[in-house]
């Protein structure tokens, strides 16, 4: 809390921490109970949470990622218009990229090099303005690797903290109060401004279900989504 995590964050970590004791209570028939099972969080600590990104700060970043034009403001640039999570975006494969169909779009799956966060983010999401443009420099820069972002991904690992350090710093130049994940929030907000209802908003941003009623069904089509993103540009 004192570094400024958000209540939600610690009660994530503090739920790895929590399983990874129950996993070893169970499998080395310890008698004792985990200490972590009840542990008190208060119930607001940050309460003003996570800020989107103003639109005009967007496009003074968007301005900047053409004019450097390198690996780093491509991840950016492929953020800031597909509402990619970060780890998505640094753990996506060149064949992610689809460019040669009649709707550009990036492929979101699992990976043994990087999971996913639930099984909803896994998706196809259409590639509109400058993550289009992103897109684009990454598949036809003449890297040997097969990942979109060799700087941060192996075959074993993809390391978005890393990718979340360097992009914060930089980025603190144009919106000193935001992050690399408050391009989620604007993504949402400029979504919901244009009219986009809830559950397609869920699906295009891998959020999870909120009813059973979203599970049924094979959901929306890719051509659906297009029609909307387009509305953002």
């Amino acid at each position: 809390f004192d570094q400024g995590m958000g209540v939600n964050t610690v009660k994530r970590v503090f739920s790895t921490v929590r399983s990874i004791i129950n996993i070893c209570i169970t499998e080395m028939g310890l008698e004792c109970s985990n200490a972590f099972s009840k542990t008190f969080m208060p119930t607001v600590v940050n309460s003003e949470g996570r800020q989107p990104i103003p639109q005009k700060n967007i496009e003074r970043i968007k301005e900047e990622c053409h004019r450097l034009d390198d690996d780093m403001r491509w991840l950016v640039a492929l953020l800031c218009d597909s509402g990619l999570r970060l780890g998505e975006a640094t753990g996506l494969a060149k064949e992610d990229i689809v460019l040669n169909h009649s709707i550009p779009h990036v492929r979101i799956k699992p990976h043994p090099w990087r999971s996913l966060k639930t099984l909803g983010s896994e998706r196809e999401v259409p590639l509109i303005g400058i993550s289009l443009w992103a897109a684009k420099r990454i598949k036809n820069n003449g890297s040997p690797f097969k990942f979109a972002f060799p700087r941060y991904t192996n075959d074993h690992f993809s390391n978005a903290n890393s990718a979340s350090a360097a992009l914060n710093k930089w980025l603190k130049q144009y919106v000193p109060d935001a992050v690399v994940h408050s391009f989620r929030h604007s993504f949402r907000d400029r979504l919901r401004n244009s009219g986009v209802q809830s559950e397609m908003i869920d699906q295009l941003g891998g959020w999870s279900n909120k009813t059973v009623g979203q599970n049924y069904g094979s959901g929306y089509r890719l051509y659906d989504f297009n029609i909307w993103m387009q509305k953002l540009v």
